[in-house]
């Protein structure tokens, strides 16, 4: 008898339903892309020509796939601004990420600290936003932050300035939208990493001498480290490939690399090219993840 323990139909269909999600809406979605990244730009509807066809059998593919041109990938190379919109849209991401941090945190600390018959109420609030159009939502702010808005009123009212400020269509206007539009990602995991941590040994650290803030550097902060990455994540990714907000809230300087992709699928036809786009914007992406993953599975093998 083997010592592995066989599993029944129910199990072994459990565990492929995930597999099978991931190969239908992901690896199946990602080899069109990489297919498409490989063929040529055309006049045509789709507006390219493939170089590998579904219908030439892998003797043929093995054949062309030796002379594969990469042309679509050495345009990200050879324009200046793709390699601006990465870097722009990874200052983006990352400043918007620090900034739902920096407020993400007390609020979710204060959530967790709060009376436990009055956090499903402060959660609900935290999520509040998510119960209108996303969209609308961004359209709002164009309203706060344009010359004549709001906020401009508001503050020439109370004497603060002496001119409208211009905020609106710059790159801050951009990251003010990001964390708004995410910050709930952020407190949320947050808030599940404060909620569960044990108050004894926080009271075991007062007991020892410890600072309020000795207390949250060694014990608060530590712990809630899995949440903290989690929300940085759930906020960075996003960030990356936004284009709603980088075109609704950004000057035609803004650069971001959502936005070059949607210019080049529908405004210049060039699909090879924006596919090729998508694959750098992915693997600009995965790359801290996996980078974060094995630095876990390190950590854990370690112990």
């Amino acid at each position: 008898m083997s010592g592995r323990a066989r599993l029944s139909l129910g199990q072994r269909l459990v565990l492929a339903l995930p597999y099978a999600y991931l190969t239908l809406f992901f690896l199946a979605p990602f080899a069109l892309i990489v297919k498409i990244s490989l063929s040529q730009q055309a006049i045509a509807m789709p507006p390219y020509a493939p170089v590998l066809a579904w219908s030439d059998g892998p003797a043929i593919w093995w054949e062309k796939a030796q002379n594969l041109g990469l042309d679509s990938y050495r345009v990200l190379f050879a324009d200046a601004i793709y390699l601006d919109a990465a870097l722009s849209s990874l200052f983006v991401a990352t400043v918007s990420t620090l900034i739902a941090l920096a407020i993400g945190f007390p609020l979710a600390l204060a959530i967790a600290r709060s009376p436990e018959r009055w956090r499903p109420l402060f959660v609900m609030l935290a999520v509040a936003p998510f119960w209108t159009s996303f969209l609308v939502r961004v359209y709002a702010w164009i309203m706060i932050l344009k010359d004549e808005g709001l906020l401009n009123h508001a503050l020439l009212a109370l004497g603060l300035i002496s001119e409208p400020l211009e905020i609106f269509a710059t790159r801050g206007a951009v990251i003010l939208g990001v964390v708004y539009s995410y910050l709930p990602f952020m407190i949320l995991p947050l808030y599940a990493a404060l909620e569960k941590q044990d108050a004894a040994l926080r009271e075991a650290a007062a007991d020892l001498g410890a600072t309020p803030w000795r207390v949250f550097a060694s014990v608060t902060l530590p712990l809630s480290l899995p949440g903290i990455v989690a929300g940085c994540m759930l906020v960075f990714i996003p960030a990356m490939g936004e284009f709603v907000i980088p075109d609704l809230l950004g000057g035609s300087d803004t650069l971001m690399i959502g936005r070059q992709l949607w210019n080049e699928f529908f405004s210049n036809r060039d699909w090879p090219t924006a596919s090729a786009v998508a694959i750098m914007l992915l693997a600009l992406i995965l790359a801290p993840l996996t980078l974060y993953e094995r630095h876990r599975i390190a950590q854990e093998g370690g112990k």
